[in-house]
């Protein structure tokens, strides 16, 4: 089950972890391992580089010294330039090649010929310059006869020689028979009573003693010390073999530390990510154990929550029984009063189509009364209108009765002064006329009605005789309409033609009787048809042309700017590239100079520059070529760091020395030097130091010393840097008497 999986993760995750912490702990000591066996290969490549360097230059020294001299020209002349030397050929013990040049003198850079009786031919044409030829093919009884016993006490120089040529030996049994070997110049003149005639002492310093004189040594030829550093080239050609073994024993230790690293680092690797997959499957399997804790939790709660619901349906069930039993009979009441209901349904139907029949017709009804209401409105209008007519005939004779009034209370008053006769008389003729007003007012009254009654019956009649003028005001109203849109047809026709500068004369020549609507219209559909296949007419194409126009009249100003613009850019720009390429040469140039000359001061020989990987200075980029002394390497790369590292520091400082900065930190830059390379580059600092202010970290002694002042900084605690006082007097008092002791 899962339980039994989290235990087994779990149990294969600590023993993950616990290889893990194996691990990490070896993984330091093969990192030291690989830091010494690198460095290692580093102190023996750099061995090598000097060995090689002082190869190098005591060969070019020999080859240098062979080809001076005054006798060259005359050997080139008599084709013995290429005759093997004497010194090629001698091997003395270490320390006393000074002596052995000093007894052959000339002889040491002797030509040797096979025939000794070619040298006759040299007698009228001598050397300008002192110059000895010898040959080895001397016969033994020859060899035999130079051969003595030494006195006893003496040590022949003879016995100094590795000599495996029998014919070699045999000349230096000649020419050194009679020389013999003192330590110094003491024992030498102790013992030089036991010389036999001609015989002489030789010491270390090429010094020689016979029994009545003394020749003192001193280097006075260019060919001074061949033997010395033939004996050394041969020495160091052994010394170089021999490191050539170490420096391949060092890299193959080198690559083995890198190799076991690398695994160690892959199995750490390895090892980290099978702990990481364990730690996800343990958690996984933790998040599914929690996941499965819940779920079983939840079921169990859910158990729980079902029995209560099935107690609760069964109580609920039991309700709905007694329910349903109730439902039942309530029911059959239902059912036996639905059937009533039904019946009543249809009892109540009949009277809703009755009562529907009846809705209709008050529907029609009402509509009918609304006709009605609608003409006893426009009657009442028509009434209203004739009583305000008669309102205002009914206001004027109650105007004309004030009238009369009024006249008549003036009459009174005339008739009051007036006397009685006369006022009966006025009163009698007053009455008559009011008599006749009262007719003259019943006549009004009754052609009021009858005009009353006219204008009813003319309303009428003008009513009835709106309703039949209608359907002709329609009637006229669509033939106005017809007759305008014929006019306006009329107009765009005549504008169509006066458009397209018809002739109208001769096109009503054209036309005859004969000529049909239906051609015609046919004619025009085709045209019309034709006009619409060649496309919409752009009606705003003038307007569209003057404004392309415009805008490229404006577009070609702005195109003019912009090439005067471009020109005078391509302009400034080729100036630019001008000054750029002649200040970046002249730049490069000097910090090429400045490179070529720092190079071999911090090698101690060698040679480096830059160079162009392009045609263009402005997009090439720089290769760095250095060879330190005793390397024909073709690449940087193929350099170790140390040398990266010096000929970084080289570079660096050539740009300093075109442009000096204020002051250049420099983090463990000599932490891949040995100690001669740390001299050298400690040497290039202090002399930098005139212009720049360094700032260096180092834990190199050497380095250290070069410094003005001193700060140590240390981290007891991880990720807390401290200072650290250091009282130099102290230190340099304590150091002289650590040495005194």
């Amino acid at each position: 089950n899962l339980k039994m999986q989290l235990e087994e993760k779990q149990m294969a995750l600590e023993e993950a972890g616990g290889q893990l912490e194996s691990a990490q702990e070896q993984q330091p000591k093969l990192e030291e391992e690989r830091r010494s066996a690198q460095q290692q290969v580093n102190t023996e490549t750099a061995n090598n580089a000097q060995l090689e360097a002082r190869l190098t230059a005591l060969k070019q020294l020999q080859e240098s010294v062979q080809s001076q001299g005054k006798v060259q020209p005359w050997l080139k002349k008599h084709e013995l330039g290429e005759l093997p030397r004497l010194w090629q050929k001698l091997h003395i013990d270490q320390g006393w090649e000074t002596a052995l040049e000093s007894v052959l003198r000339e002889r040491t850079s002797a030509l040797e010929m096979s025939n000794l009786d070619w040298a006759k031919a040299f007698f009228n044409d001598a050397p300008p310059a002192k110059l000895a030829l010898f040959t080895s093919n001397l016969t033994p009884n020859a060899a035999d006869s130079v051969a003595g016993d030494a006195p006893a006490g003496l040590k022949p120089f003879l016995n100094l020689l590795q000599l495996n040529d029998p014919g070699l030996r045999a000349l230096m049994q000649d020419w050194l028979h009679n020389v013999y070997v003192a330590d110094d110049t003491a024992a030498a003149f102790v013992d030089r009573a036991k010389l036999p005639l001609g015989a002489y002492f030789v010491t270390r310093q090429g010094h020689v003693i016979s029994k009545s004189s003394v020749r003192f040594y001193a280097s006075d030829s260019e060919q001074d010390g061949m033997l010395a550093r033939q004996q050394e080239i041969e020495n160091i050609t052994k010394q170089l073999r021999a490191q050539h073994m170490l420096a391949d024993e060092a890299r193959s230790r080198s690559v083995r530390a890198e190799a076991a690293l690398s695994q160690a680092t892959q199995r750490l690797q390895e090892i980290r990510q099978r702990a990481n997959t364990l730690t996800q499957t343990v958690h996984g399997l933790q998040i599914d154990v929690m996941k499965l804790s819940e779920v079983q939790e939840r079921f169990n709660q859910r158990s729980t929550q079902i029995a209560a619901d099935l107690a609760e349906i069964a109580e609920q069930e039991a309700e709905q029984q007694q329910a349903k039993a109730e439902s039942e009979a309530k029911f059959e009441q239902l059912d036996a009063e639905l059937a009533d209901m039904q019946e009543k349904h249809e009892d109540g139907q009949t009277d809703y189509l009755a009562k529907e029949q009846q809705l209709s017709d008050a529907r029609q009804r009402v509509r009918e009364l609304e006709r009605a209401a609608q003409e006893a409105e426009y009657a009442e209008k028509s009434h209203r209108n004739k009583i305000d007519e008669l309102k205002r005939s009914i206001a004027t004779a109650l105007e004309q009765s004030a009238q009369l009034f009024a006249n008549m209370q003036q009459g009174s008053l005339e008739l009051e002064s007036l006397d009685d006769q006369t006022a009966q008389a006025g009163l009698q003729s007053l009455l008559e006329k009011r008599s006749d007003q009262e007719r003259a007012l019943a006549d009004a009254r009754h052609e009021l009605d009858q005009l009353a009654q006219k204008l009813r019956q003319h309303e009428e009649a003008r009513m009835q005789a709106e309703r039949s003028l209608q359907p002709q005001r329609d009637r006229i109203m669509e033939l106005q309409l017809k007759e305008q849109a014929a006019r306006l047809n009329q107009e765009q026709y005549a504008q169509q033609l006066v458009e397209a500068q018809a002739d109208e004369v001769a096109l009503v020549e054209k036309l005859n009787e004969e000529t049909r609507p239906s051609y015609l219209q046919g004619e025009v559909t085709r045209l019309t048809n034709a006009i619409a296949a060649l496309g919409a007419v752009n009606l705003a194409a003038l307007d569209e042309l003057a404004q392309a126009s415009e805008r490229k009249n404006f577009l070609d100003a702005q195109n003019a700017d912009l090439t005067e613009a471009i020109n005078t850019l391509q302009d400034a720009i080729h100036k630019i590239d001008k000054e750029t390429r002649d200040l970046l040469q002249d730049t490069f140039d000097k910090v090429n100079h400045h490179f070529g000359e720092l190079f071999p001061i911090l090698f101690g020989g060698g040679q480096a520059k830059l160079m162009m990987t392009g045609e263009e200075i402005l997009d090439s980029g720089v290769q760095v070529m250095a060879q330190p002394p005793g390397k024909k390497n073709a690449t940087i790369h193929l350099l170790s760091g140390g040398e990266k590292a010096l000929t970084a520091t080289a570079l660096v400082f050539s740009m300093f020395q075109l442009n000096p900065a204020p002051f250049c930190l420099l983090d463990e830059v000599d932490a891949p030097l040995d100690d001669a390379n740390t001299e050298r580059f400690c040497n290039m600092v202090k002399r930098m130091s005139a212009h720049t202010q360094f700032l260096f970290i180092s834990h190199n002694k050497i380095a250290m010393e070069m410094a003005q002042q001193l700060i140590g900084v240390t981290m007891q605690e991880q990720g807390v840097s401290r200072i650290v006082a250091v009282d130099m007097e102290s230190a340099a008092n304590f150091a002289a008497e650590a040495q005194a002791a």
